[in-house]
């Protein structure tokens, strides 16, 4: 067992050194980060509560004396109004106060004493169109002591909330502050979601002009940029960029919209490989209504018929419909009995309880007011660690097909490559010539060669010489004809090149290269000898379109130029 465990380490140490150390990198950096934010916490947070002594009518209903902490009410319809009013403090300290008021598609008047100071939504409202959520800072000056205060809130949709939230007022240098100190954490994951996403997803495609197997890889960074836009928005911290609401609360509904179609063409392929039927239906229909869902919800927003705001509770419901689906998928992935699959799994449960524990504590906050245990951020989180692990499986699947790629053109090379010499082999060179003549347009020369004394050199030299003239001789015709077609061994000391778009000057010039070749090896290695008979033949020459006779047409030319190699050299026996 000691010995397996220390094999193992002994392989993959550097790597295991490496994933620690940017773990240990990251974790340093965000509490580093984190630190920084938190250290002043308590002094800029410093705030006003304005929570207590309100007199609200809802629905000709009169609730006096209320805490906005204990007070609830039926869930808003359209049109609902909502009357609030009580005397401001006159003892608060604060220096060019701002007053931080969460609202959820409200429109907002807000009159102090007979005044009304700040007015927000209704122009768009009259216009049918969304009023957005999230915190409005309203300035909140020191002539405001100790006067009567009313704000007036009109629903624009439906089930919108059924308690109001907190009201506080901050020193405006500190307002945008305490949002991002108290929000750090989905600040943080938001920001490396859009960042990594953009950045995977630029050069993914480019990858994707090279093979389409980058493809899921493209999906995990669109999902990931989809997730951190919608962090982004959903937790207010783009309002640092001083985003109106509702441009705000659209980017975070078309991000939660279009959020589970890149994960869910990435989960085809799973999908696929089970080969299930039902499960195939089920994936195909779910994928077919969140399309469709999206593309008629955004055309109903744009033309302001229905909001995306009024189908949020539809969207979360296909959102867990997907979750339960990507379960059951990499359930039944398990039985393959795959390291993989279970890490996915285990992805996927993290985020389906990230998910929940969201959800959950949404709706808490949405109809019951603050949830006071509620870590924010979880879902962001839960999501970052499903990327993190999608990647982890698009890295080790890439790299298992292309082991097998690599093996398979190991093996298409084999069959098509001279050991020797690593050239084409014969079987290669006789397919090409096959595909030649399927294409009587193209214009061609082959050229045969023959290499001289090998026959003498084996006997007299041994085979371990022999080899290193066949070798040499290879070079040569690879150096000479290699950049104008195909070169090959075609056995023993036969060797071809099958040359396309050559004119009757230009293989002169080729020929006189080649001969010049021959000359610099034979110098550079001494004793070698090489001497090498050829001959060609080419279309435009011939007329001849039949790659066969052009051949035959070649090593005929190539025999009459070996028979005057053994009458200038007598010493040449045979046809060596």
């Amino acid at each position: 067992m000691i010995e397996k465990i220390w094999k193992f380490l002994k392989k993959n140490g550097l790597k295991i050194f490496w994933i620690a150390y940017v773990s240990a990198s990251i974790v340093f950096t965000i509490r580093f980060a984190d630190r920084l934010l938190v250290q002043d916490y308590e002094a800029i947070s410093k705030c006003l509560y304005l929570d207590n002594h309100w007199n609200i009518t809802y629905h000709e209903t009169f609730y006096q004396n209320v805490s906005l902490e204990d007070f609830a009410f039926e869930k808003v319809k359209i049109g609902d109004k909502i009357v609030m009013q009580r005397t401001l403090p006159d003892d608060w300290e604060m220096q060019e106060g701002v007053l931080r008021l969460n609202i959820r598609h409200t429109a907002v008047k807000m009159f102090i004493g007979d005044s009304l100071v700040y007015e927000y939504g209704f122009d768009r409202v009259e216009k049918n169109k969304t009023v957005g959520s999230g915190y409005l800072f309203i300035d909140f000056p020191d002539q405001y002591k100790g006067k009567k205060m009313k704000l007036e809130l009109w629903a624009s949709e439906d089930e919108a909330f059924a308690q109001v939230d907190s009201l506080r007022i901050y020193e405006w240098k500190n307002a945008y502050r305490v949002l991002l100190t108290e929000n750090r954490i989905p600040m943080f994951v938001g920001i490396f979601l859009l960042i990594f996403g953009l950045a995977i997803l630029i050069v993914t495609m480019f990858a994707m002009l090279v093979s389409h197997k980058y493809a899921r890889i493209f999906c995990i960074s669109a999902f990931s940029i989809c997730m951190g836009l919608w962090t982004l928005c959903n937790y207010d911290i783009v309002l640092i960029f001083s985003m109106p609401l509702y441009s705000k609360s659209l980017i975070e509904y078309l991000a939660l919209y279009l959020l589970p179609i890149p994960l869910l063409v990435y989960m085809y392929g799973n999908v696929k490989n089970l080969d299930h039927r039902v499960l195939k239906i089920v994936f195909k229909v779910l994928f077919a209504v969140q399309l469709v869902f999206d593309v008629v919800i955004i055309g109903l927003h744009t033309k302001d018929i229905v909001h995306c705001a009024a189908v949020l509770p539809y969207q979360q419901a296909l959102i867990v419909c997907h979750l339960v689906l990507f379960t059951v998928i990499v359930i039944l992935n398990l039985k393959t009995k795959n390291f993989l699959n279970r890490l996915y799994l285990v992805g996927m449960l993290i985020m389906l309880g990230c998910v929940g524990y969201d959800l959950f504590g949404y709706y808490i906050e949405r109809y019951n007011g603050s949830f006071s245990v509620r870590i924010k951020g979880v879902s962001a989180l839960g999501m970052m660690v499903f990327i993190f692990i999608l990647i982890i499986e698009f890295y080790m699947e890439l790299s298992y097909k292309m082991m097998q790629e690599a093996e398979r053109n190991s093996l298409i090379k084999s069959a098509y490559t001279d050991e020797l010499t690593q050239l084409h082999n014969r079987r290669y060179c006789s397919e090409h010539m096959q595909q030649i003549n399927e294409d009587q347009t193209a214009e061609y020369t082959v050229v045969c060669f023959d290499l001289n004394n090998l026959k003498v050199v084996n006997d007299t030299l041994g085979h371990a010489q022999g080899d290193m003239l066949i070798k040499s001789a290879a070079e040569v015709i690879e150096k000479s004809f290699g950049r104008l077609g195909v070169v090959g061994r075609m056995g023993g000391d036969e060797f071809i090149a099958i040359l396309k778009n050559t004119s009757s000057g230009g293989m002169d010039a080729v020929i006189g290269q080649f001969q010049e070749n021959i000359k610099k090896k034979n110098q550079e290695v001494e004793g070698l000898n090489l001497a090498i008979a050829y001959g060609y033949a080419s279309s435009f020459e011939t007329g001849e379109k039949g790659v066969e006779k052009l051949y035959q047409e070649a090593d005929d030319r190539m025999y009459e130029n070996k028979q005057q190699y053994k009458k200038e050299h007598p010493d040449a026996r045979g046809r060596q």
